[in-house]
């Protein structure tokens, strides 16, 4: 079984300032890129479907993929720039962006640039962040989306930036679109809070189930995560106690390690997922928070491969 990745690829570029000094590093990133990433290292086959300029920072982005032995076959070659995602952290160590993407490669994917055909070996697909909702390459996911619906699981992580997608009615319709499509929705309680204002997570994931949806996951940083299910109880999972370096890649970490928990159950598919009981759904969550408690005790988004996680579970 393996899995394709849809998203954007970029450049987080981190910058320290103190004592009037500035400090700045480039750091490969975006949140898909990760998600693959995290895939790959968690020994699930992965496939990366966006768009990959030609300048330098496209080149670094396709041989770390490359490297990671991500198939890159799917990608969108394009001489539109790299996106540069400006990254400040705050005293808690989490992350502020400033994109810098207007009519960059990951933004310009259009319905002509997909796939015409996907390997039957590809059992799920997972979608998020920005590219859900920006002209045209969230049209290309949509329609992705909508074509592939009924043969693979669709996970899709909303991921909200605020600072690229500043009109929140206008994402919310957009994100919207996609629940019909989708298998699984894993998000933060930030974003949801961000998004969906006062709004009770229970009531927000029974409308999701409404659409379609057939497992919700909801991660609350260092508490951990709860999963819902239609007609069930909740699974709540508490998080794992790091020493805090950064927040950065987190949420994509959990992501990566979710999914492929649930291919190493053999649960990538709706029907699967319907009959998990309560103490495998409640492994995956334990697996996934671990992976993300991993990824915050080091610099940047750089997910934990199977023997790390292995080493802290009980």
């Amino acid at each position: 079984m393996s899995v394709l990745v849809c998203g954007e690829a970029i450049v987080d570029l981190f910058v320290d300032i103190a004592d009037g000094e500035m400090r700045a590093k480039p750091v490969l990133g975006g949140s898909p890129f990760n998600v693959a990433i995290g895939l790959a290292r968690l020994d699930v086959p992965t496939s990366f479907f966006g768009g990959l300029s030609s300048d330098a920072f496209g080149s670094a982005i396709r041989a770390r993929l490359l490297a990671e032995k991500i198939d890159i076959r799917h990608a969108v070659e394009t001489d539109r720039l790299t996106t540069i995602s400006v990254v400040g952290t705050d005293a808690t160590g989490r992350p502020a962006y400033a994109f810098h993407g207007e009519g960059k490669a990951d933004r310009g994917v259009e319905t002509a640039d997909l796939p015409a055909a996907l390997d039957d070996g590809i059992r799920a697909i997972v979608m998020g962040s920005y590219t859900l909702a920006v002209a045209p390459v969230a049209a290309a996911h949509l329609n992705f989306a909508r074509r592939e619906a009924n043969r693979r699981l669709i996970s899709i992580d909303p991921n909200l930036r605020p600072t690229v997608t500043p009109d929140i009615n206008r994402w919310r319709s957009q994100f919207s679109a996609f629940l019909s499509c989708a298998g699984i929705i894993k998000a933060s309680d930030e974003d949801l809070g961000i998004a969906f204002p006062g709004v009770a997570h229970r009531d927000l994931v029974e409308s999701w189930f409404a659409q379609g949806v057939t497992l919700c996951v909801v991660t609350h940083g260092p508490k951990g995560a709860v999963a819902w299910r239609p007609d069930r109880n909740p699974i709540v999972e508490s998080g794992r106690s790091v020493e805090l370096v950064d927040t950065v890649g987190a949420g994509d970490s959990f992501h990566a390690a979710l999914i492929a928990r649930l291919d190493r159950m053999g649960a990538l598919s709706r029907q699967a997922i319907a009959k998990l009981d309560d103490a495998r759904l409640s492994d995956a969550l334990s697996f996934a928070i671990t992976a993300s408690a991993i990824t915050c005790s080091r610099l940047g988004a750089n997910p934990p491969r199977s023997a790390e996680i292995s080493a802290l579970s009980p």
